[in-house]
């Protein structure tokens, strides 16, 4: 939205090489669950193929047999297909039936091909778009404060389009392509190989442009996959943040930075388009040439030789297939200057799934047992950068049912802290450790600690759907009856009940339909609902007036008994309550003690409570 945000792993993997080998072979892995469905394709390729080189054939027998009859002999099949002495009219029937005949079969097995290959392409589409939610799902924090949300979404939505759109119909149409040249190769060259060998003379021209246009088009392509992924970040960026953007009267410096992305795309598009646009006519030219060597080449033979070394009906197959020759050549070098697309997105795709998770559970990590709540961190020091440290040799511990303040100025450690104790971020080696109940929680499964905790953040994320869904979050198994008491004890029922549609009412993207307050709330009753052993709670009554704050303090005051509580607070009345304070400044512990206690030693909390909370008393 500022400018100067797309960054960090957009611009380095644009400037990886592309390994085509390694690429190709990894797509196209991803159709070998579907060999069956292949083998068929395949089947009706051949089929298809093999009625595109009749057609042809049969069209230069008509003409040498019955339209402008020659001393060609009749073909064998001809000759068991007709009786003898039928008139040039019924046998010139004949073969225009057995024509339409090819032609019809040939759309069938052409029609058959593309279907079971969309069908593959699409369950191929489902289960690549899984894999890559599955791991953006897996990865660290740390992933995403590097990577923009709307870039990873284009990398699941745009990339994995352009993949199917090649890898689905584009397989076949290769497939058919390559099979039909060959085909088409050896049928010239039965015929007449002096005319075959005409009809090739524009190969290496043909071979050569394909190349060089090839280079330029791979660029090109790469550019328009980057791109895209980057008006998706700004597009979903200023989307996410439209009040903001309203309340800064931003619309109009936004729509400027907006429309300078966007044109970067547009212009890679149309660097992309013009160079498939100068392709093709480059492909036409020559294909023309060699339809125009084999009228001139093949009328010498017939001209000027006696008997003529090919006849009229020989030329006519010959154009047929020569048109058809450069058909699929021309679609091929098209379909890989499109793959340049699909495979500069997938590159960005397998940039992502190669990517491993910063934090991942130890080979020997255990599942944590249920838990009492004893918490100690032992001399942690950690850095979000190298050389750039948090927090420093710092050292609490809190015993079960114990509730810990967290107090300093903004920026000093205390969310970090926290962050480590859910493991979102790690402790390295050598820096210390967070143990609980004598577990280094970096010994741990994920799963079986994060079970044990709730989290409400100031920040707090609603989804789309229902109240009750919402709350049910918390805890997915429970029941409406569960998350009712869970609402009443977090006193969210009152307000909820006022709703349009009570607890079914259905809540917008992120929840703006409530206020904040009615959303910190409801974050609240899905902490309560998941009966956590341990809760952190980051600022939660820092976004409601006193009124609600004290709905919510009460709350509070029922769900912290017998739990080991983190609160990071800016309101008096929670710290106050808590059973130690502690308070930090640049990254290390400097006080430690109960709310009077430290007022008593008049040191920095002291100077906070005065400058910062005593105007809520």
């Amino acid at each position: 939205m500022f400018g100067g945000r797309h960054m960090h792993g957009l611009t380095q993997e644009t400037s990886k090489p592309l390994d085509v080998g390694q690429t190709l072979r990894r797509l196209l892995a991803y159709f070998s669950p579907f060999w069956r469905l292949l083998a068929l394709v395949g089947v009706l390729i051949v089929v298809s193929t093999l009625l595109q080189l009749a057609s042809p054939y049969l069209i230069g027998v008509a003409v040498d047999q019955f339209i402008a009859p020659s001393e060609q002999p009749r073909p064998d099949w001809l000759t068991w297909l007709l009786a003898d002495g039928i008139s040039r009219k019924t046998g010139l029937t004949t073969t225009m039936l057995l024509l339409l005949g090819s032609y019809l079969l040939n759309w069938a097995a052409t029609a058959g091909q593309f279907y079971l290959m969309t069908v593959a392409g699409q369950r191929v589409l489902l289960h690549m778009r899984t894999q890559i939610f599955e791991r953006i799902q897996t990865l660290s924090l740390k992933f995403f404060d590097q990577h923009e949300a709307g870039d990873l979404m284009s990398r699941l939505v745009n990339d994995t389009q352009v993949i199917n759109q090649v890898f689905g119909g584009g397989i076949v149409r290769l497939a058919s392509m390559s099979l039909s040249l060959t085909g088409i190769v050896f049928s010239m060259l039965a015929l007449n190989w002096r005319l075959a060998l005409a009809s090739f003379a524009v190969l290496p021209l043909m071979f050569l442009t394909t190349t060089v246009f090839s280079r330029w088009a791979r660029v090109a392509f790469r550019r328009t996959r980057k791109t895209i992924g980057e008006v998706s970040s700004e597009l979903q960026e200023n989307i996410a943040a439209v009040r903001e953007v309203q309340a800064f009267a931003r619309e109009d410096a936004n729509v400027a930075q907006f429309d300078k992305v966007n044109a970067a795309n547009r212009d890679a598009n149309v660097q992309a388009q013009s160079i498939l646009s100068a392709f093709s006519p480059a492909l036409d030219v020559l294909s023309t040439l060699a339809l125009a060597i084999v009228v001139g080449y093949g009328g010498y033979l017939a001209l000027a030789y006696d008997p003529p070394l090919v006849s009229v009906g020989l030329i006519v197959s010959f154009l047929v297939y020569v048109r058809r020759f450069y058909e699929p050549i021309r679609g091929i070098a098209n379909l890989y200057t499109q793959l340049q697309s699909a495979l500069a997105g997938a590159e960005r795709i397998f940039e992502l799934l190669d990517t491993e998770p910063e934090i991942s559970d130890a080979p020997d990590a255990i599942s944590l047992p249920p838990i009492e709540g004893r918490i100690e961190f032992d001399h942690v020091t950690f850095a979000y950068d190298e050389g750039e440290p948090v927090l420093r040799e710092v050292s609490l511990s809190a015993e079960p049912g114990q509730t810990v303040a967290l107090v300093g100025p903004t920026g000093v450690g205390k969310t970090t802290l926290v962050s480590l104790l859910s493991r979102f971020y790690d402790v390295a080696p050598g820096q210390g450790a967070i143990r609980i109940d004598g577990h280094d929680v970096r010994r741990v499964a994920r799963e079986s600690l994060r079970q044990q905790m709730g989290v409400v953040l100031q920040d707090t994320f609603l989804f789309s759907g229902t109240v009750i869904e919402n709350i049910r979050y918390g805890r997915l198994d429970a029941g409406d009856e569960e998350v009712i008491a869970a609402a009443r004890l977090a006193n969210a029922d009152q307000f909820i009940t006022r709703l349009p549609e009570g607890y079914q009412t259905e809540l917008g993207e992120r929840g703006h339909n409530l206020s904040q307050g009615q959303r910190q709330l409801i974050a609240i009753a899905r902490a309560v609902l998941a009966d956590p052993r341990i809760l952190i709670l980051d600022e939660a009554t820092s976004s409601v007036d006193t009124r609600t704050e004290r709905l919510i303090q009460r709350a509070l005051d029922e769900l912290l008994k017998g739990r080991t509580s983190f609160v990071i607070a800016h309101r008096l009345s929670t710290i106050r309550n808590a059973d130690q304070v502690i308070v930090l400044e640049e990254g290390r512990v400097v006080e430690r003690g109960t709310h009077d206690k430290l007022l008593a030693a008049q040191g920095l909390y002291y100077e906070l409570y005065n400058s910062q909370f005593r105007r809520q008393v």
